[in-house]
């Protein structure tokens, strides 16, 4: 199935600009259309009338919250306006209290076939970009890519590293992937420190390679000792060293509450990533 319908989300002004240049070029690749949702966020999660407060302060956040997505809107039209005539395009504004950003942008990316966003950490980090990207990928069920500062390499990553520890969420990523996987000219399946115990303890990602290939799917499997102390550390290097353009891997496959808390390696990814991300859950 190839991308028919991306959504980015606008939230702050830093990261946007690349997601919106990458999500754009993602379109023009595959002849889809370009969602842009400009968000204005009011942060009170305070019953002000409770306290006193009055519709004063109420009505403060709904303005800046207003001015916020405004401001958003603008950002995206003319981000989008630089790109050719040809991209398909629409930008839509909203308004939201945070306790309300998961529903919103849940209702989004549920009829997307991709999403694309800014890094969620590292800093400044804000808890809306947070929020965007887990809304997206667990109630919205839609795969993400996570885009640098840097921007996107290219609409068609050429090398591609695929991060497989046979758990159901990488094998969702690798699904949702295909349309890229079947574009680039080389597909790395990455297993790091495999048990010797394990299901595929004699060909360590040898069915995955064989699915894809399948594919049409120019791929191989590398196996790497665990040299480093954490998965993501390992992941990172072998990313730099083969000068991959994209790393596909499964999301959160811990509880989100001992990735906040814990650390994790698709939380430690996205922190330290220097090339764009796709994720699925």
């Amino acid at each position: 199935m190839a991308y028919k319908s991306i959504l980015t989300v606008v939230t702050e002004t830093k990261r946007s600009p690349a997601a919106l240049a990458a999500a754009a070029q993602l379109c023009q690749n595959a002849d889809a259309h370009l969602e842009a949702l400009a968000l204005g966020i009011d942060p009170n999660q305070v019953d002000y009338a409770a306290l006193g407060a009055g519709v004063a302060m109420l009505r403060l956040g709904l303005e800046r919250a207003e001015a916020e997505a405004r401001a958003h809107r603008a950002l995206a039209e003319t981000a989008l306006a630089a790109h050719p005539l040809g991209l398909r395009s629409s930008v839509e504004t909203a308004i939201c209290p945070l306790g309300g950003l998961t529903e919103l942008v849940a209702a989004h990316a549920r009829y997307a076939d991709l999403v694309v966003l800014g890094k969620p950490y590292g800093s400044p980090a804000t808890p809306e970009a947070e929020a965007v990207l887990e809304a997206a990928l667990f109630d919205g069920m839609a795969p993400v890519l996570v885009v640098p500062e840097s921007g996107l390499p290219a609409a068609r990553p050429k090398r591609i590293m695929l991060a497989w520890n046979q758990s159901r969420e990488a094998l969702t990523a690798t699904r949702r992937a295909l349309p890229l996987l079947k574009q680039a000219e080389k597909v790395t399946i990455t297993v790091v420190d495999p048990s010797p115990r394990g299901a595929e303890r004699s060909d360590p990602g040898g069915q995955l390679c064989q699915l894809l290939v399948r594919h049409g799917v120019r791929a191989e499997v590398s196996v790497l000792a665990r040299s480093l102390p954490r998965i993501s550390d390992v992941l990172h290097r072998a990313c730099r060293d083969a000068g991959a353009d994209l790393l596909v891997m499964g999301a959160y496959g811990h509880s989100r509450f001992r990735q906040a808390i814990l650390g994790g390696a698709t939380r430690n990814m996205l922190e330290q990533a220097e090339l764009p991300v796709f994720m699925a859950h």
